[in-house]
């Protein structure tokens, strides 16, 4: 049974949310949250939210146990960007692009080979 949360319009960029969905991808939602309760990047608040998120749509379905239910797939796709102008030297600009992110998880109880 699979289960799938996403977490849509997060304000960082998809480069450095994809380097903590790494650490992530095929561990058991609680050898995942231990993993994100410690990690130093912010982003990794935002992910355990999703994380728990997509459990609970898990055990909604009636399968609840955190150490039999595994992260089938974990990925970040690139939202809009907000472009912005800095003022610069000599009356000219530079863009300055915020990202965006959108994270999905998704759980299972079957352990893919």
């Amino acid at each position: 049974m699979e289960a799938k949360a996403i977490t849509r319009y997060v304000r960082v960029s998809p480069r450095k949310a994809r380097a903590v969905i790494d650490q992530v991808r095929g561990k058991t939602v609680q050898q995942a949250r231990e993993i994100l309760l410690f990690n130093d990047r912010a982003v990794a608040e935002i992910i355990e939210k999703t994380v728990n998120s997509a459990f609970a749509n898990a055990a909604q379905k009636g399968h609840a146990d955190p150490n039999r239910t595994w992260i089938k797939a974990c990925f970040v796709d690139e939202g809009p960007t907000l472009k912005r102008i800095r003022p610069r030297a000599k009356g000219s600009a530079a863009p300055i692009r915020k990202r965006t992110s959108h994270i999905t998880v998704i759980v299972s109880t079957e352990k893919e080979a």
